[in-house]
């Protein structure tokens, strides 16, 4: 692609640059974009791939847009207390660029099933910062919760319990909902890409929704919960030679903070694949 040909750009974080201006603004500038690039950000976390891909491919598929880049990524670790075991040996940071472009002689399948549970948007939450909640001394003072963990209110705060539940009773639900609604069947999927929150919730999620353990990979041991980047990120760690040569189907999913969750199932045929990059600290 020539940087003039990219017409559109969504960015999906929870970690943006600034509170204003959005980061897709930045991004277009950095990265030399024409001016009439579409560009916006997406305030998602670990749904954000499933959510930011559900809105771009809309865009694209209408015929107006021809070329677009969804990036998504965060930098959870900046959140985290290091004294907080609920949060601080979990997430990892990671960043990833899809491209999309239109093509109507050969389209992919895109279907998607998208769910919203507000009600439990104080199991994953940073309390302090924001507008509701504006940055005052007491955000920065310290304190201990009744298992010992230790962060301020600008830190992430995670209730495992409440957000175990809602994976085991909310995600297959959705899931299941794209599978009936579209009527997908387990021969047609070649790879189930599941979220990972953490292995051990990874593994009762897959056992209940009987997914084969050959069909769904897992890179959690190498980069942690890395949020709304762990689908795109799976399919260049484990997925990398099959993506590129041939075609695949895939089942995806993402699921936490909001709380939200989303599933998907797309097609694609010979794509491109870039090599992971690493950055160390």
């Amino acid at each position: 692609w020539k940087k003039e040909e990219i017409e559109a750009l969504v960015f999906v974080s929870q970690t943006p640059d600034y509170k204003m201006p959005t980061t897709a603004c930045v991004l277009q500038n950095r990265l030399g974009l024409k001016s009439s690039t579409l560009s916006f950000d997406i305030s998602l976390g670990c749904s954000g791939y499933v959510y930011g891909l559900s809105v771009i491919s809309s865009l694209v598929s209408s015929g107006n847009i021809k070329r677009a880049l969804l990036l998504v990524g965060n930098t959870q670790s900046k959140n985290v207390n290091y004294r907080d075991k609920s949060t601080y040996l979990l997430f990892g940071d990671a960043g990833t660029a899809t491209a999309l472009e239109y093509n109507p002689a050969e389209q992919d399948t895109m279907l998607f099933h998208l769910q919203t549970y507000g009600d439990g948007m104080n199991s994953i939450i940073i309390p302090d910062g924001m507008y509701r909640n504006p940055v005052c001394e007491s955000s920065f003072v310290e304190y201990t919760d009744e298992e010992g963990n230790v962060r301020t209110p600008m830190q992430l705060k995670m209730d495992g319990m409440d957000v175990f539940s809602f994976v085991i009773s909310k995600v297959p639900k959705c899931i299941k909902g794209l599978i009936e609604n579209y009527q997908i069947s387990d021969d047609m999927i070649d790879f189930y890409f599941l979220h990972h929150a953490n292995k051990f919730l990874m593994e009762k999620l897959r056992k209940k929704l009987k997914f084969a353990e050959e069909k769904t990979p897992y890179n959690i041991e190498n980069f942690g919960n890395s949020s709304g980047a762990c689908v795109p990120l799976l399919m260049v760690t484990n997925c990398k030679e099959r993506l590129e040569n041939g075609s695949s189907r895939m089942l995806f999913s993402g699921f936490g903070v909001g709380l939200s969750v989303g599933a998907g199932y797309l097609t694609t045929k010979n794509l491109v694949v870039s090599d992971l990059i690493l950055y160390k600290k």
